[in-house]
């Protein structure tokens, strides 16, 4: 009885805190395109950029965090009360890190070491697989590849040394690691929720799940799938700036967790409540002067920009506008026959209008890009000269030897340029040319394929096969009649029976990430990229050693090898990393996993009374939220 009126008084003590603030701070509505999915506790089961905001509100604590000033990883100090790096005779890298001990989860129970050796056992474990997600590319842990495979129940390269302290071992053939400290990325998870009766042990070889209760995919299935309870789209315990309150499958409502320590900076949020939905991009200026909305983030369509700006410009709301760390793109399925073929894919480049796709989308907020990239990564801009490189000119009297040096050191940098990259400029008669090299030469009698003949085929085993493109775009998306005038009707000008259809973002993701059979021969989305700028962690290694590139099913190496190549630049060597940076742009502009769309700037337009809330200056709108609060306009 004692033990139950301690557990109603916490209880009540949670609730009264996280009223209170919520009530103290106001409350905050935040509007964007892309719907949210449910993908609220792990990457494992996709990315949207919408879950991905959710997962930064929810989840903190992480045992590093980003510098935006100097480009980098820094241990989180308000994590981390220390930080000690060894280095064994084999070149394996440990990272021995001890836990502040008042660390606490949204319903006032400790974070432990044992709460993040238990992230990265679930990142891995064969049960996650079982069940459909993707485990996380971790294999530069010691044994990572190992325990993922089932071969051991043991994860050597993570120690559980105590409560408060754990350690990280980094294998020798991962390093040199350009974002060294990004490898120790990781957040807690609950073990007694996500794993009740399961006990994370280290028996002194490394970290395992053991207890009374075993650890199964079915286990998982219920406490992480339930689609009504489950911790991915349901996380009630968690370490974030904020908790969830609310999930409907279409809004997500949230309020001050009060345990939350604060940022790497020691800030707590302000703003007691956020409510964070999906609006299609043509309702979101007039829910903003409604005021059902108080502030939209990531507007990207021209007509909703052109909207906003105006009305900035009468005073009565305010904007802020940043470069995208992302793109937009047609992504293959290189597993489907029809764009199997290279040159079927680099037709596919060249017969649609990537110039007028942008200009109906983006307009001038935006521009075509020919790579991997967007606009706002420092790698990009350094490389077309938006940036100058870091290059200081010796000091007087340092000699002939430091001028050369330093002659040499700029003259590679202005080696480096975009246009090497393949453009794929609008060329049908080139097109065409591909398309019957892959095969795609025939009509529908078998005789050699002209204008105006229609559908192309070619000659399979089975007899004449059509060339047949389905396209996906996610439904609600400005970009659908672009697509539909842009990029259909020039492809069946050219003889492909090609048709855009219009499915659910939830659907498109899982097969996106394949996760669940792909349906489509390309698909058109958009995607941020992570601060760890890392392809190589988008392959997958099959059983015969060969790489795949996860997202398109496309196996090669020497993507593959350049990838690699980027990652094991030695931290600092920003000209190197550039170096590789572009030759990994090249080998992906000449195989196409995608077709690269657009860069774009983001706008954000929101209420006066949202102050210091300063967008451009973090990654996300979670991370400047955190900083933000709401008075007077």
């Amino acid at each position: 009885m004692k033990r139950m009126l301690c557990l109603i008084l916490a209880l009540t003590l949670l609730t009264g805190l996280s009223a209170a603030a919520a009530e103290e701070g106001g409350a905050l509505t935040v509007a964007v395109t892309t719907p949210l999915t449910g993908a609220f506790a792990t990457s494992l089961w996709g990315s949207g950029t919408s879950d991905v905001d959710v997962r930064a509100l929810l989840h903190g604590c992480n045992l590093v965090t980003w510098d935006t000033e100097r480009g980098l990883f820094l241990p989180d100090e308000t994590v981390l009360s220390g930080l000690a790096v060894t280095e064994d005779q084999q070149g394996n890298r440990t990272y021995t890190i001890a836990l502040h001990p008042d660390l606490r989860y949204s319903d006032g129970s400790r974070i432990t070491a044992r709460d993040y050796a238990f992230a990265f056992l679930l990142y891995a474990s064969p049960e996650t697989a079982k069940l459909g997600g993707r485990p996380r590319a971790l294999s530069h842990i010691l044994d990572w590849d190992a325990y993922a495979a089932g071969e051991t129940k043991v994860l050597r390269g993570v120690r559980l040394i105590s409560e408060s302290q754990l350690a990280i071992t980094v294998r020798a053939e991962s390093l040199p690691f350009f974002y060294e400290l990004g490898l120790l990325d990781c957040v807690p998870y609950p073990a007694a929720v996500l794993a009740p009766g399961v006990r994370v042990s280290d028996s002194g070889h490394g970290v395992s799940l053991e207890g009374g209760a075993p650890f199964t995919a079915e286990l998982l299935r219920e406490t992480l799938l339930d689609p009504e309870t489950g911790y991915l789209s349901h996380p009630a315990v968690t370490s974030g700036p904020y908790r969830l309150t609310g999930w409907d499958g279409v809004t997500a409502k949230f309020e001050i967790n009060p345990y939350y320590k604060g940022d790497s900076a020691g800030r707590k949020p302000a703003i007691g409540r956020l409510t964070f939905t999906s609006i299609p991009a043509g309702e979101q200026i007039r829910a903003l002067t409604e005021g059902r909305v108080d502030l939209i983030n990531k507007a990207t369509g021209a007509g909703v920009i052109r909207e906003g700006l105006a009305l900035t410009a009468e005073g009565a709301f305010s904007s802020a506008a940043y470069l995208r760390s992302g793109l937009s793109f047609l992504s293959f399925a290189a597993e489907r026959p029809a764009v199997a073929d290279a040159r079927t894919r680099q037709a596919v480049a060249m017969l649609i209008d990537r110039d007028a796709l942008v200009a109906d989308t983006v307009g001038d907020y935006g521009q075509r890009v020919d790579g991997y990239y967007g606009l706002g990564q420092w790698m990009f801009q350094l490389v077309n000269g938006t940036l100058t490189p870091p290059l200081d000119p010796p000091e007087e009297g340092a000699g002939a030897r430091a001028q050369q040096a330093y002659e040499q050191a700029l003259a590679d940098w202005e080696a480096l340029s975009l246009d090497r990259l393949p453009a794929y400029g609008r060329d049908p008669d080139r097109a065409a040319a591909l398309l019957a090299e892959a095969g795609w030469s025939l009509n529908s009698a078998g005789g050699a394929w002209q204008p105006g003949d229609g559908i192309r085929y070619r000659q399979g085993a089975a007899g004449l096969e059509p060339f047949t493109l389905r396209i996906a775009c996610a439904r609600g998306s400005s970009a659908v009649e672009a697509l539909a005038r842009d990029v259909v009707e020039p492809l069946r000008a050219a003889g492909a029976d090609a048709s855009l259809t219009l499915a659910e973002t939830a659907e498109l993701l899982p097969q996106y990430y394949r996760t669940a059979p792909c349906g489509y021969d390309m698909i058109f989305l958009a995607s941020n990229f992570e601060l760890v700028y890392d392809p190589s962690a988008g392959f997958a290694e099959e059983e015969d050693g060969s790489h795949i590139w996860q997202t398109s099913q496309l196996r090669d190496e020497e993507l593959y090898r350049r990838a690699v190549a980027m990652r094991r630049t030695e931290p600092g060597d920003l000209l190197a990393y550039c170096q590789a940076w572009l030759a990994f742009q090249e080998r992906y502009m000449e195989i196409l996993p995608a077709i690269p769309v657009y860069g774009n700037v983001y706008f954000d337009f929101f209420t006066e009374a949202l102050q210091d809330y300063e967008i451009a200056a973090h990654a996300t709108w979670p991370e400047a939220v955190v900083r933000a609060t709401l008075g007077e306009p």
